[in-house]
């Protein structure tokens, strides 16, 4: 049994009183400053959980304000009588529907309550002892559900905003209108059988705070889909929600202002899902996306002074199946190590690029190896600093039997200092398993491609395995950012002993070129590889001549992806990659920078240097004057006519992408002429991912997690499943999100259906994980983050490999609570 002690409004007024006597604001002295001791409010007795297996609703009604009831409250006592009345044998309940607020000071009649409903028409409607027994009824571990202006009730008390979750700004919109709700929770029960994006008219409240991370938000409404007014919440504006509170389960919906709401199938079907839980008929998780059960602990301490004994330049990292972290530094210098940037010097550019193991058993770090590379020249303009050296990082599937580990990188021996080439490798190590030290004399090449070292950047680097054992390899398009002024990078003209380091066209836009690609190949016991089917060439293509094809090529068309992901459970590939430079727009040369997302089902172009976005195109540029602009490409015709181009002419069609954004927001999109070439005006830009914005931005795609019961207690939450991770290096407006997409067309650039910030649960700032380098989920459910730290091309104190840990425990009610037993 629950015996209810001072209610919480009582409970506020002593702490405020109190601290106004400790700030010398009361003019009594201090001893008479509080009046005597009230007696409790109430001593009602509940039992400890209220309700039994014959499971009863009360649905409460009353309204503070006078005249005519609502017409709300019959459509939703009907609703929710049909609701009880329905459904599967196990799942039904009685409803006992009062407008009286007595029934809250009546222990033996509240008690046998499972759940409480709260449909009202706001006002203070219940007195402090009412509401008291309200309280106790929730402490016993009672459930709730507010249906719409259930949110206005109560206005004077904190404790009723806090079961709540939120209360309706004054100037919320009165008008019914129709709206697009994205239903991101696909496995509570109120929500798991509703479409993702839910079309409906209703009244559409804002809120005075937004309660995203405080509650757990199972829907929310799309407000670019009708007219919120002033006081709109944005992107993030939560709809219906749901948490424990005060020893009970608490949910709410802000939707239901309508009669009309209550005959919607879909309505009924949420309230359904709602009662489930509150009346403890089902289990529910409603803590997944609270900030507060989620704990961001940096693992590795900052190197000792001249070592890199914990961390290198951060570039990737992989977890192994035994729960170690394995993560690489690319090589550039820390402060007491030289740079060399003189091509006359034979050690210019030369690096170390370091593969540490975290063992989270020990908590320690073990440095395993280092390699020696061609990426290190410090900063500076394009054709002084470079991005080369160790890039990625995978294991074999079977690393637990042999300890293989896949590096891509850059060997500092194979540069030509003439030329201003180097080769580009993938090749495979043997790890001890035992001591973690890296086998140097163990490497075997397993592919290998030139680069043009004259000019920085887009290496490129992360690695991925799909369940068939095949390796996927992203490299950048090899290409300097200048020349272009930040649009296509296709300008043909500068060359170093004529190989062109400005035009994406050799590289990316390349049939026969192994640059701005994602490669697949099929790694063998001996070192070798072979070519899985369904690759975009074979290499063996007749078309213009023959000859002009890599059958390792996959996916075309990207200019930096430094991070790949494969979710093995559908082998659907991930990726994402870094645009290019211009600020704004240009009518006259294309779409601005758009850093990119992109799901990707299938052999593939995805764009560059030809289209971006949604198959947006730029302009043409060629020889004899580059700076004069040509055509628009053709997204479904693209054509290769550069004097660069060894490759096809006649190029794949480009698929669009799912995420673009740039420094003016997400998902920018333009009206178009008849040719199908947007306007590029600022002025006539939509913004179709309003939860997006770039700036400084650096695309760094994440994994889609996938949910093991049988990890550990750390593990990330079943809601989070099947959910894309999509983040950027930066920490300020830029995205750091799981987005949901939609499988029907994911593979043709649709957009998400759903995103939910992670910006609370992934902690920014200077003492947090501020310049986000990767992320990886390990087999124990937690997500390992790598912060590449405050420099560049270096690494320093707060370089760091960090995890982010689960605490909020398992779903409500507990099994043994259930109103009908665990089997139910």
């Amino acid at each position: 049994m629950h015996l209810r002690g001072l209610s919480a409004r009582r409970r506020t007024w002593a702490v405020t009183a109190t601290a106004a006597v400790a700030a010398g604001l009361l003019s009594a002295p201090a001893a008479t400053a509080r009046p005597a001791p009230e007696p409790p409010l109430t001593t009602m007795s509940i039992p400890s959980p209220p309700g039994s297996a014959d499971v009863r609703v009360l649905l409460f009604h009353g309204s503070a304000a006078e005249g005519e009831e609502s017409p709300l409250v019959n459509a939703g006592i009907e609703a929710i009588e049909r609701i009880g009345l329905t459904g599967p044998a196990d799942q039904r309940f009685t409803v006992e529907a009062t407008g009286d607020p007595a029934v809250f000071t009546r222990a033996d009649r509240l008690g046998r309550f499972n759940a409480v409903v709260f449909l009202t028409g706001g006002g203070d409607v219940l007195d402090p002892e009412q509401e008291a027994g309200l309280e106790t009824y929730m402490e016993a571990g009672g459930g709730f559900v507010g249906i719409h202006d259930a949110a206005r009730a109560e206005p004077y008390s904190d404790w009723f905003t806090g079961l709540i979750g939120a209360r309706p700004s004054p100037s919320s919109p009165t008008a019914v209108q129709r709206a697009v709700v994205e239903v991101g929770d696909r496995r509570h029960p109120a929500t798991q059988d509703l479409p993702p994006q839910w079309k409906r008219p209703d009244q559409w409240p804002n809120w005075v705070k937004n309660p995203s991370g405080d509650v757990h938000t199972v829907a929310r409404v799309r407000e670019s889909t009708y007219r919120p007014g002033t006081g709109a919440n944005g992107w993030d504006h939560p709809i219906s929600w749901c948490r424990d509170y005060d020893g009970g389960r608490s949910f709410y919906t802000g939707m239901g202002g309508t009669v009309s709401s209550y005959d919607e199938s879909d309505f009924r079907a949420h309230l359904r899902g709602a009662l489930l839980w509150t009346t403890r008929l089902v289990q529910a998780d409603c803590k997944a996306t609270i900030a507060g059960n989620y704990t961001a602990q940096r693992l590795t301490p900052p190197n000792q002074p001249g070592r890199n004994d914990q961390i290198g330049e951060p570039h990737g990292l992989v977890t192994a199946p035994d729960g170690r972290v394995l993560y690489i530094g690319r090589g550039g210098a820390d402060a007491s190590q030289p740079v060399v940037t003189d091509w006359n010097d034979p050690a210019v550019g030369r690096g170390t690029g370091q593969i540490h193991v975290y063992d989270p058993r020990t908590g320690k770090v073990t440095l395993a190896g280092e390699l020696t590379v061609f990426g290190n020249k410090g900063g500076g303009d394009e054709l002084v600093k470079v991005e080369e050296g160790l890039l990625g990082i995978e294991l074999d599937p079977g690393f637990e039997r042999n300890g293989w580990v896949y590096l891509h990188y850059t060997p500092h021996a194979r540069i030509d200092r003439e030329t201003r080439m180097a080769e580009r490798r993938v090749s495979r190590f043997t790890l001890d398993l035992a001591t973690n030290r890296l086998d140097p004399g163990s490497e075997k090449v397993l592919l290998a491609w030139p680069v043009q070292i004259h000019s920085c950047c887009h290496a490129g680097g992360g690695m991925a395995w799909d369940s068939r054992g095949n390796l996927y390899i992203a490299t950048g398009d090899n290409n300097s950012s200048g020349f272009s002024d930040g649009y296509s990078g296709n300008n043909p003209q500068p060359n170093y002993k004529g190989v062109s380091f400005a035009d994406a066209r050799r590289t990316a836009g390349n049939t026969h070129n192994l640059n701005g690609k994602i490669l697949r190949i099929h790694p063998e016991p001996d070192g070798t590889y072979t070519l899985p089917e369904g690759n975009l060439f074979t290499g063996r293509e007749t078309a213009e001549g023959g000859g002009k094809t890599r059958g390792e090529i996959y996916v075309m068309g990207v200019r930096n992806p430094a991070r790949i992901f494969v979710d093995k459970s559908t082998d659907v590939l991930y990726a994402g990659w870094v645009g290019p430079d211009a600020s704004a727009p240009s009518p006259v040369w294309g779409p601005a920078k758009y850093d990119t997302f992109a799901v990707i089902t299938r052999a593939g172009n995805r764009g560059w240097p030809y289209c971006m976005g949604n198959k947006q195109p730029y302009r043409d540029r060629n020889l004899p004057d580059p700076s004069r602009p040509l055509g628009w490409y053709d997204c479904d015709h693209p054509k290769n006519e550069s004097p660069n181009n060894d490759g096809l002419v006649n190029l794949p069609p480009v698929t669009g992408n799912n995420i673009w954004y740039s420094p003016q927001g997400g998902g920018p999109d333009y009206p178009r002429d008849a040719n199908g070439v947007p306007t590029y005006r600022p002025a006539d830009a939509t913004y179709r991912l309003p939860w997006l914005k770039g700036g400084g931005q650096a695309a760094m795609n994440g994994p889609v997690y996938r949910y093991d019961a049988a990890a550990g207690p750390a593990k990330w939450p079943a809601y989070w499943d099947g959910k894309w991770f999509v983040g950027d290096f930066y920490d300020a407006d830029q995205p750091r999100n799981a987005v949901l997409m939609d499988p029907a067309t994911q593979g043709d650039g649709g957009l998400p259906v759903h995103a939910e910030s992670l910006k609370r649960i992934v902690p920014g700032g200077n003492d947090g994980i501020k310049n986000l380098m990767d992320w990886k989920f390990g087999p124990d459910g937690s997500l390992y983050v790598l912060d590449y730290g405050r420099g560049f091309f270096t690494s320093d104190a707060k370089s760091a490999l960090w995890r982010i840990t689960y605490t909020g425990g398992g779903p409500t009610p507990a099994a043994g609570l259930l109103a009908r037993g665990a089997g139910q």
